[in-house]
This record gives structure tokens, C-alpha cells and sequence, in this order.
């Protein structure tokens, strides 16, 4: 579940500490992107196999202790420690319920009474409600035309997958609401965290790590309140569970930061675009799930309108864009998340294509577009060096 704004603001981190990559790098990074989809969509499975023997919370527990146990042995390996400081422990604690605690809770429940392919394409939906969000939050994250079109083209596939011209027809609304209310719940959780640690000195590595230690408490504390021990512990559902806190939680998240470390915030977001595709396989080939017509069509209409709402206009050799609302000339200076089109302010951010593992620093020359006059400046000079000498 890495999107535009998640990945920049790894890439701050990043650039402020270590990298999390163990031995990750000996693999070529498009294998890793294709683990981390499979991974992420079969997440998915996992929670529908985990929730027929276990309930919602202890499935979120499970995952959650699992995936910490996996970031703590990296967190060991790299010889980091967690984060100090009072306020980074409680935007930390936030940042936990928004982007662990409170969604994969969400998304446990949601698969009590809706098939997992359905849930990962409600998952599909959350570029659409950041997109929402950072008109309302982000005052430097201004709407072109281009995404407010993506943003109303994202929730007509949500409606097509919904089948409202049906009354909703065969499909558990509630169920639907929970897994569209988790997913919503990502971008909120990144607002927050893009305001507030975003410009932290620690590690991406030490900050995961804090974070879902917290969330793991979190559910600690819920957990024993709502439910009950499990009276048997089944194999499979087990694995499951134990699979997504492994696979789909700690060494996704390990994945996801070393992707964005080295091919960029831009590439390492494509995976978003094929885990419903894979959430949808599995579930129909390995679960048995029904598939209508509306489905697939309204999850290829919702990741075209996600894709619009990530997209950015491309820049001139010079490194220069124009903007489509006033025409102003905006510099790129080799950096991810400058303005093009849109008017938002520079992040500072300083993108992970260039500054690479290969040379450890930025490409941007900062050289100035012909647009801004100097070749025609140097034109000028030249014509009249050439009448003086006659």
C-alpha cells in the first residue's frame, strides 16, 4: 500500500538515515517489486483464511507481533535503536493507529462478510481519498485539472464495483464500508506523518520499528477486552496468520523502503496498480470467490482515476515545467516533489532515481531553461562582439 505521498516521505527519511536493505540488494529490484505486489495482494487471502478460525483483532494481533518481530531482528541486525524523544513516541503512537492498528483491524472485519478480492480492490481506493484529503489538509497540494478528473473517475469505478445501479444488490454494505473506512484511513495516517516526522532525524528503520511497536500494543490492550482465547489453534489459519505479520507486514515494509531508497518514490508506487489485480486472482483461484462482470471493469476504472490523481506533468530537459493554471515557469532542480503543474511548494525531498545508492547525491544541475532569456541574452552578446570586430 505504497503511494505518492507515503513514498516521498520515505524518501526524506531515507536520505536522514541508514538504509533498511539487509541483503536485499544482491536482488535485482524488479524481482523485489514483483515479491512486494505478490505479497501485499496476497494479504489479502491471508486475513479471509486467518478470520474463519480467529477473530478480527486477534488476526490484527497476530500480523502485528509478527511483522514487529521481523522489523526488530533488521532493527538488530543494522545495530538501530528506537527512537528517543517524547513527542516522536506519541506522533509515533498516532501514526500507529492510523497506519496499522486501525486498518488492519478494519480490514479483518470487513472480511467476515465481503470476499478478500473485494477488499483489495477497496484497498485500490486510497491515492483516491488522499487525493480528497490533501485539497482539504495540504494547502501547498493544489487540484489541476488532470486529478480532480482522476478523483471523479476513481469513484465512478468504485460505484461500478458496488453495482449501484443494482441497489447494491448481493453485497454486504456494511462489510464494503469497513474495508472503504480502512482505506481512507491510510492517507489520513500520512497527512499526519508528512506534518510530523517527516523531517525526522532518525531512520525510516528505527521509526517502523517504533511505530508498530506501538500499534502491536495497542491491539494488546483491545484484543483481550472484545474476545476470548481461541479454544484450537487450526494449522492453515495459523500460517495465515503468521504469513501476513512475516511476509505482508514486516518484510513488506522492508521491501517497500528499500524500493523507494533505490528506484524513487515514482516507480516504487506502481505497486499500488497491481495488488487488487492480485487480491482478485488469488481470491477467485485459491478461495473459490464469485466474480461479476462489474467488478474487474470498476477496478480497472478506480486504478485509472488513481493513476491520474498520482500523475505529474513531465519537465523539460532544462528541468522546467509550465504550469497549466498561470504559465509560470517552475524549476524541478532534480528534486521529488516539486511543482509542475499544480503550484505546490518544493518538499525538499531529494528524489531516490537520482540520488541512487550509485553516487549517494542529486543530479540537478540547476541549469536555466532557454525560457528564462538567457540563449537569447548570449545571441545578443555574440551579435554585437561580431559588429565590433567589423
Amino acid at each position: 500500500m505504497c503511494y505518492k505521498d507515503r513514498c516521498i516521505i520515505v524518501a526524506r527519511m531515507s536520505s536522514s538515515g541508514t538504509s533498511s536493505s539487509l541483503s536485499l540488494r544482491a536482488l535485482d529490484w524488479r524481482l523485489r517489486f514483483g515479491v512486494l505486489s505478490l505479497v501485499w495482494g496476497f494479504s489479502f487471502l491471508f486475513m479471509k483464511v486467518g478470520t474463519e478460525s480467529f477473530a478480527p483483532f486477534q488476526v490484527t494481533l497476530g500480523r502485528l507481533v509478527f511483522g514487529t518481530a521481523v522489523v526488530a531482528v533488521a532493527m538488530a541486525v543494522k545495530r538501530e535503536r528506537l527512537p528517543r524523544g517524547a513527542w516522536t513516541w506519541v506522533h509515533l503512537a498516532v501514526a500507529g493507529f492510523l497506519l496499522n492498528a486501525l486498518p488492519f483491524s478494519l480490514f479483518a472485519f470487513s472480511e467476515l462478510t465481503i470476499p478478500s478480492s473485494l477488499a483489495g480492490i477497496c484497498n485500490a481506493t486510497s491515492p483516491l481519498w488522499g487525493m480528497a484529503l490533501s485539497l482539504v489538509a495540504l494547502s501547498e497540494d493544489r487540484p489541476t485539472r488532470r486529478r480532480v478528473a482522476g478523483l471523479g473517475i476513481g469513484f465512478l469505478g468504485v460505484l461500478t464495483v458496488l453495482g449501484v445501479w443494482q441497489g447494491f444488490h448481493g453485497l454486504d454494505v456494511t462489510g464494503t464500508a469497513l474495508a472503504l473506512l480502512a482505506s481512507l484511513s491510510y492517507p489520513i495516517g500520512w497527512i499526519y506523518v508528512r506534518r510530523t516526522l517527516a523531517g525526522s532525524s532518525h531512520s525510516h528503520l528505527s521509526l517502523t520499528g517504533g511505530q508498530l511497536l506501538l500499534a502491536t500494543l495497542q491491539l494488546a490492550v483491545v484484543t483481550p477486552i472484545f474476545t476470548s482465547v481461541p479454544s484450537s489453534f487450526p494449522a492453515f489459519p495459523l500460517l495465515a496468520v503468521v504469513a501476513l505479520g512475516v511476509l505482508g507486514t514486516g518484510l513488506a515494509f522492508l521491501i517497500q523502503y528499500d524500493l523507494v531508497a533505490e528506484v524513487g518514490p515514482t516507480t516504487a508506487q506502481m505497486v499500488t496498480y497491481f495488488t487488487p489485480v492480485i487480491a482478485t486472482a488469488a481470491g477467485v483461484a485459491l478461495l473459490g470467490e464469485s466474480l461479476s462482470w462489474s467488478t474487474p471493469v470498476g477496478a480497472a476504472i478506480v486504478l485509472a482515476g488513481a493513476a491520474l490523481t498520482q500523475s505529474r506533468p513531465k519537465t523539460t530537459p532544462g528541468g522546467t515545467a509550465r504550469t497549466a493554471r498561470t504559465g509560470h515557469t517552475v524549476r524541478t532542480g532534480g528534486t521529488a516533489g516539486t511543482s509542475t503543474t499544480d503550484g505546490t511548494a518544493r518538499t525538499g525531498v531529494p528524489n531516490a532515481v537520482d540520488s541512487a545508492p550509485r553516487t549517494g547525491t542529486t543530479r540537478g544541475t540547476g541549469t536555466t531553461s532557454p525560457t528564462d532569456g538567457t540563449a537569447e541574452q548570449s545571441a545578443r552578446r555574440s551579435a554585437v562582439r561580431q559588429k565590433a570586430t567589423t
